[in-house]
C-alpha cells in the first residue's frame, strides 16, 4: 500500500511539474508558475527514491505505467477532457504491465 501511494504521489507531483511549463509555454501563463513547478518536480523525484525496489529501473518502469494512468485522470479532472474508452483501456493495459513488474516473482 505504501509503494501504492508513493507512486501516485510521485505521479500527481510530476504532472503538476510538468503542466506548469505547459501552462507557461503553450497557454501564455507567467513564468511565476514555475517556480511551484520545479518545487513539484523536485518533490516527484524524491518521491520515487521511497519505492521499495531493489533496482531504480524496475521501480521507474513500474511508474511509467502509474504514471499513464494518473495522466488520463489528470486530463478529466484538471483539463476537463472526458476520456475515450481508449485512454481508459490504454491506462487498463499499462497498469497491468506495471502490476508485472513491480510484483512479479523474483
Amino acid at each position: 500500500m505504501r509503494t501504492a501511494s508513493v507512486f501516485i504521489g510521485a505521479a500527481l507531483a510530476e504532472i503538476v511539474g510538468c503542466f506548469a511549463f505547459w501552462a507557461w509555454l503553450r497557454l501564455g501563463k507567467s513564468a511565476w508558475i514555475l517556480v511551484p513547478g520545479v518545487a513539484s518536480l523536485l518533490v516527484f523525484a524524491w518521491l520515487l527514491t521511497l519505492v521499495e525496489s531493489e533496482a531504480a529501473g524496475r521501480a521507474y518502469a513500474t511508474y511509467g505505467g502509474i504514471y499513464i494512468a494518473m495522466s488520463v485522470l489528470w486530463l478529466w479532472l484538471a483539463e476537463g477532457f472526458r476520456p475515450d474508452r481508449w485512454d481508459i483501456v490504454g491506462a487498463a493495459i499499462c497498469l497491468i504491465g506495471a502490476a508485472v513488474i513491480i510484483a512479479g516473482p523474483r
